[in-house]
């Protein structure tokens, strides 16, 4: 399945990238949320193992199958649907956690191929905060970015930077790129990995 009006937001925690997957709904643009946040919330309730810190295997488990259950959700969609992560950050997070990865998850990689372009959220010191479901320091959300950066290149994904800008300046990147075919030149990635910096 392809689902070519299904755009990934993706990149390292804490880059503010469900700010801006809010401004997108607020737009009228309707917006899959992110699988981990949810089950870390949902395992706590439950007092539930699969979360990063307890069964990061389990944790990786969930996730395919919440991601894979939103792919098929959205295979009637006609417009622009906007995911918080996407299945290939399920390998980026494998690396970074150095866990194998669910045995089913390149096949649903190479079956459930969403935009060409995805858009990452660079490291954002300023912005950058802990909270319930995100514990990573600021030097393991950097190594997540530059995981999710490799990974949805070797994947086939063009992948192009948000600007460290307000919200509505990220929302109106984000819909130019779309108009525009899903690029421009200034914020193309080229295949280095971006400083964290940005």
């Amino acid at each position: 399945m392809h689902l070519s009006k299904a755009v990934i937001l993706s990149g390292g925690p804490g880059a503010g990238k469900t700010t801006l997957l809010h401004a997108l709904r607020q737009a009228g643009f309707p917006v899959v949320p992110e699988a981990g946040r949810a089950i870390i919330q949902a395992q706590q309730q439950q007092g539930g193992r699969a979360v990063p810190w307890a069964d990061r295997q389990a944790f990786a488990r969930e996730m395919l199958r919440q991601d894979s259950a939103h792919y098929a959700a959205n295979g009637g969609s006609e417009g622009w649907v906007f995911f918080d992560r996407g299945i290939p950050d399920i390998r980026g997070y494998c690396r970074v956690a150095e866990i194998e990865e669910p045995q089913t998850l390149s096949d649903c990689i190479a079956r459930c191929r969403y935009y060409h372009t995805v858009f990452l959220a660079p490291p954002w010191p300023a912005i950058y905060a802990r909270d319930a479901e995100r514990k990573q320091d600021f030097a393991t959300a950097v190594a997540t970015f530059e995981q999710m950066h490799r990974v949805y290149r070797e994947c086939g994904y063009r992948t192009l930077l948000l600007p460290c800008c307000e919200v509505e300046g990220r929302r109106d990147f984000v819909l130019r790129a779309l108009a525009s075919g899903g690029g421009t030149a200034s914020h193309q990635d080229t295949g280095g990995t971006p400083s964290a910096g940005l």
